[in-house]
């Protein structure tokens, strides 16, 4: 199964992500998502599933976690702000689950924290910090996790 992990939107879906997205099942947004326009147009190209982000007032329906088994795979999505500023490390040391999502700080990474993935999509919204908006691709096979960051065309 491929899902495509999304954070950080801030209202702007940009063209790089139908691209990038093609052919997932599902997409998992980790908060400020800034629009609910922003989840009716990824809502073509998947169904999703969201969190509140810290700028989500808009829409109280967003829970603040997610939780979902797919696959075998235990993954919980979290706009990572209920911990301060987010670390793989400080995620892992309080949520459960095979693979944690999350965003909030915009910088897309990777991370092993013993049995757990830690994972940050990075921003696909305005572009903010000099960072390069991105997304990432998921792949579950058989229980194996695999994520790979796609940098979104500016």
């Amino acid at each position: 199964m491929r899902i495509g992990l999304i954070s950080d939107t801030h209202g702007l879906v940009r063209s790089g992500v139908a691209a990038a997205f093609r052919g997932v099942e599902r997409i998992l947004h980790a908060g400020d998502v800034g629009s609910r326009d922003v989840l009716v147009e990824l809502e073509c190209i998947a169904p999703v599933e969201a969190v509140r982000g810290n700028v989500d007032a808009f829409d109280l329906r967003l829970a603040a976690t997610l939780i979902r088994d797919i696959d075998g795979v235990s993954i919980l999505v979290t706009h990572g702000n209920e911990v301060g500023s987010p670390t793989p490390e400080k995620l892992a040391a309080r949520y459960d689950a095979d693979l944690i999502v999350f965003g909030h700080t915009h910088r897309p990474i990777v991370r092993r924290v013993g049995n757990t993935l830690v994972v940050n999509p990075g921003a696909a919204g305005p572009r903010r910090f000099n960072l390069i908006p991105s997304v990432a691709l998921l792949t579950i096979e058989s229980g194996d996790i695999s994520v790979e960051l796609a940098d979104l065309a500016l």
